[in-house]
């Protein structure tokens, strides 16, 4: 299948600019994660903490606000509310563990995220050069979640650590992959 018949590199290759984007903001977030390990970790569980807590308080306002007909859906509303709110004032209280679940979550997200890239590499694989970019992204994203999923006692530090190496690598990968794109859309354009 020639390049120029593909619609998935077509679109791939117009939107180039956006993986760009994505991997100078991976490199910078492994950078400040590197040098700021701490306080970006306390940063991200804290933001978690605010999040969950404004969506509680306006929940539990939701409930209270409901006309008397809705009862049957009222207290499900409260109970969502109630929920964020303790949550997030537990993330408040303690911020490092609530940086470990999210850890767990990372994780979840990471080997999802690797799956989906390896299965665009094995789909780009006849249509487009430099592939593998991808396809190594996607390992990277696998190794990072199985690391993190299976590493539970490990440090958050040194688990910050590990995702800043990945995000820089992933950032330089995807910055390598957006200019081969880039590539790819001039001569798209030029036909």
């Amino acid at each position: 299948m020639s390049l120029l018949f593909s619609p998935f590199v077509s679109l791939l290759a117009r939107s180039w600019w956006l993986l760009l984007l994505r991997g100078l903001v991976a490199i910078a977030f492994g950078l400040v994660a590197f040098f700021f390990p701490g306080q970006t970790i306390a940063a991200v569980a804290l933001l978690f903490g605010a999040y969950v807590l404004a969506d509680g308080l306006i929940g539990i306002a939701n409930a209270l606000g409901r006309s008397q007909r809705s009862t049957g859906t009222r207290w499900l509303l409260a109970l969502w509310g109630v929920l964020g709110v303790a949550v997030g004032v537990l993330t408040f209280i303690e911020p490092m563990r609530t940086a470990m679940v999210l850890i767990v979550l990372m994780a979840l997200w990471a080997v999802l995220i690797g799956v989906v890239q390896l299965l665009a590499a094995w789909h780009l694989r006849q249509v487009m050069p430099g592939e593998w970019l991808l396809a190594v992204l996607g390992l990277l994203s696998l190794a990072l979640g199985l690391t993190l999923a299976f590493s539970p006692g490990a440090g958050a530090v040194a688990m910050l650590w590990l995702i800043a190496l990945y995000a820089l690598v992933a950032g330089v990968l995807m910055v390598l992959l957006a200019f081969k794109l880039r590539r790819i859309n001039r001569r798209l354009h030029t036909l």
